[in-house]
């Protein structure tokens, strides 16, 4: 099915895939299709994602991160910690202690899972990101979108009605709701009609 794929349809796929890696997700979702749609290289479908409001920044900071940090434990956090037998201040000196003044400061660096058969260590791997089983259903009604239209590829613009029929929640919302997804719909229907 991928040679069938347009040249921008593959470029949003592969950052899809690429901003999956960046946001240390296991799994390539629909939600990261979309942002790969955002950051393609079809200028008119960004456009129409931009004229509704559906940004790559504003989809980003949607998606959960494993790279982002979150906020230092508070106070009320120490005291539940403190409750069960944990002192956070001696944790906090301790790890500074040993790995040097300003630990927490810096990103957790990524292993280098090695090549080869065998592997060892923790870790997600940073190789091939699978897609989920929506995202595979999202693309393969990209396809049926192409086809139901009567065209020979699949451009982005499919690939964005293939999600606007099976939105995750994520997604969904990021849309829009129902009757964003129907504008969005529209707008892209008619820019593909526009380049026929």
């Amino acid at each position: 099915m991928f040679e069938r794929f347009a040249k921008a349809a593959r470029s949003a796929v592969v950052d899809a895939q690429e901003e999956a890696r960046e946001l240390r997700s296991p799994s390539i979702d629909v939600e990261h299709l979309l942002l790969g749609l955002a950051t393609c290289a079809d200028d008119q479908l960004r456009q129409v994602l931009e004229d509704n409001g559906i940004t790559a920044e504003a989809i980003r900071r949607a998606l959960p991160s494993r790279t982002r940090t979150e906020e230092p434990l508070g106070e009320e956090d120490a005291a539940a910690l403190k409750s069960i037998g944990i002192d956070l201040d001696a944790v906090r000196d301790s790890v500074q202690a040993t790995f040097g003044e300003g630990a927490f400061d810096e990103a957790v660096p990524v292993p280098d899972k090695g090549r080869g058969r065998f592997r060892f260590g923790g870790g997600m791997s940073f190789g091939h990101i699978p897609f989920t089983r929506e995202a595979k259903k999202a693309l393969e009604l990209s396809l049926r979108e192409a086809i139901s239209r009567g065209d020979d590829r699949i451009e982005a613009g499919h690939v964005l009605l293939g999600i606007l029929r099976a939105p995750n929640p994520t997604t969904r919302e990021l849309l829009g709701g129902n009757e964003g997804m129907e504008r969005v719909r529209g707008a892209v229907q008619e820019m593909l009609d526009r380049a026929a």
